[in-house]
């Protein structure tokens, strides 16, 4: 197999992250040290050795205090995570996955890898943006675009009907996020017409909400939730288990033998769960798909009648009541994708392709749009009645990009010295409750009120960099800013010292991945099982540290996949 580049797609999800390549048969999904394409968005810190994906999800429910996950979520803040005693920002562990993620790629393709096209949601604002970028810096990726998830999505769904005419809505529902997009395929171009989403919604939401009603139902308050955080995550793991196994099943079990509600207060816990129970308990998150769908659609000029096709993208897509609410909404079966956790992640590595001018997407074109509103504060007078702080949009979302726009303003005050032009985000009225971007100040001479004159031109790209130019009529000065929208945006020399940091970390052998992750699957079944089950798995796993001893690579083999058989039928 010969590689026409080296830039690879990158999912990095809320629960599993993905790397893919382009080759000449289309894009493929890259395996990681243990055989699997998903590895999950999880990082482990063990006596000072740092693992990331199976090994750490499967360690979270017995060593919470060493484990980090869902941190994705808090990607352009300021939230920190401690784990044995270091300090880790989101983006630094976000960095983690994505080293991992480059190294797997680079074992399998056997050559560096120093580019990247990474996924975001499609309604991350700039901090967020800006956030995975430097977390692609500190793993030493040039992050060549950032993409949004739906068009990622959109590309891997268009690439195989380019030569149809249709009208789509993508509905990307993952672990922590929801975009929809709205999206029109016509003679080989895919144009993106409107994007919506909930920053803060997706299948991690499903599972606090039945682990919230479930503690309720056994009689127990908040109060009385585990003290203990081990205990703690054994119940959200059982229910987010309960939850997967209710994709598919019409019931599902929780066990949980043992269980210490409070110090030395022990109790067994087996709940039967249907799925009608479930989907009462998960009706109001359901409810909070409609709003930005049916924006998404407004922004478009579209009813639901309109549209050719529903694509459902991301793994909680596979909940029944999601696909419910999608087929009650547009009329129609919605189509889920055969992969709904891969589709992202081909679509990144084909626009990586695009980028690289591959042959196998020479003839795809593909827009994208601003998710959100960028303006000015301007004052508003009605009737001698000054107001402030109102939002002056001057590129409206939905508008396609990249694109620049110019607006025109005046002073508001006899003799007036200067004008400060604040930039902000959002889709409200009033600027303060939008998101600050930054600030420029012009000096303009003194002129009666509304006299003197600037033009305000944005420019924004496709990876959210956004250039503010504003001219003075009267002396034609013109002055520049460009901004990233991120108050915890990282110098050049923070993101420098993370990446050294990065590299100093002890990382776990890749090579002795495999054992290590099959080893702590077990362990962290083992303390949820009880009688022949318990001592079935326990015979599994002492022929395989066997086996370990001996040193035999067949046998070590042989011994791990009769293990990871075991942990699977079991759990």
């Amino acid at each position: 197999m010969t590689l026409n580049s080296t830039i690879v797609g990158i999912d990095l999800g809320t629960t599993n992250s993905l790397i893919a390549v382009v080759e000449s048969e289309g894009p493929r999904i890259l395996p990681n040290a243990v055989g699997d394409d998903l590895t999950p968005s999880a990082v482990l810190v063990d006596q000072g050795n740092v693992s990331v994906g199976k090994i750490a999800r499967a360690r979270a429910s017995r060593c919470p205090e060493k484990v980090a996950m869902s941190f994705k979520r808090d990607m352009g803040t300021s939230r920190t995570f401690e784990l044995e005693g270091k300090v880790f920002s989101p983006q630094e562990l976000s960095a983690a996955v994505l080293r991992n993620l480059k190294q797997d790629a680079e074992s399998s393709l056997g050559c560096s890898i120093e580019e990247a096209v990474i996924s975001v949601p499609a309604y991350f604002n700039e901090a967020q943006r800006n956030a995975t970028r430097e977390a692609g810096e500190i793993a030493g990726l040039k992050v060549e675009r950032l993409l949004n998830e739906p068009t990622a999505a959109a590309i891997a769904y268009g690439m195989h009907r380019r030569e149809e005419e249709l009208k789509v809505v993508v509905l990307d529902l993952g672990g922590g996020t929801f975009d929809v997009t709205v999206l029109e395929i016509l003679e080989g171009v895919i144009e993106i017409q409107a994007t919506a989403g909930d920053s803060r919604l997706g299948g991690d939401d499903f599972t606090s909400a039945l682990a919230k009603a479930l503690w309720s139902r056994q009689g127990l308050t908040e109060q009385d939730l585990p003290a203990s955080p081990i205990s703690r995550a054994r119940w959200w793991a059982a229910c987010d288990q309960a939850k997967a196994r209710l994709s598919s099943q019409g019931s599902a079990r929780i066990a949980l033998p043992e269980f210490e509600i409070q110090p030395g207060s022990f109790q067994d816990f087996e709940i039967d769960l249907e799925r009608n129970q479930v989907d009462e308990i998960w009706e109001p998150l359901v409810a909070r798909l409609k709003g930005p769908t049916l924006r998404a659609l407004r922004d478009a000029d579209l009813r639901p009648e309109s549209i050719s096709d529903v694509l459902l993208v991301g793994g909680s897509t596979r909940l029944p009541c999601v696909q419910r609410f999608a087929a009650s909404l547009f009329q129609r079966m919605p189509s889920r994708h055969p992969e709904p956790e891969r589709i992202v992640a081909k679509g990144a590595a084909l626009q990586a392709g695009l980028k690289d001018r591959n042959a196998a997407v020479e003839d795809l074109v593909v827009t994208d749009v601003a998710p959100f509103s960028l303006g000015i504060a301007t004052r508003t007078t009605l009737d001698g009645f000054h107001l402030d702080d109102s939002f002056s949009p001057i590129l409206e979302r939905g508008t396609v990009i990249p694109a620049s726009r110019i607006e025109q303003y005046t002073t508001v005050s006899d003799n007036q010295e200067g004008i400060q032009v604040e930039v902000f985000q959002g889709e409200h009225s009033l600027c303060q409750d939008n998101t600050a971007l930054g600030k420029l100040k012009v000096s303009v001479p003194k002129a009666p009120a509304g006299k003197e004159m600037i033009d305000v031109r944005f420019t924004y790209d496709l990876n959210a960099l956004l250039e503010v130019e504003v001219t003075v009529h009267s002396t034609q000065e013109t002055h520049h800013l460009l901004l990233t929208g991120s108050k915890t945006r990282m110098s050049a020399e923070e993101i420098e010292n993370a990446r050294r940091a990065m590299k100093a970390l002890k990382f776990h052998p890749r090579d002795a991945l495999p054992n290590a992750t099959a080893l702590a699957r077990a362990e962290d079944l083992y303390i949820d099982l009880r009688g022949r089950d318990r001592e079935h798995l326990a015979l599994a796993m002492a022929a395989f540290r066997a086996a370990l001893d001996s040193q035999d690579p067949e046998q070590i083999t042989a011994g791990r996949d009769q293990l990871n058989a075991v942990v699977d039928r079991l759990r």
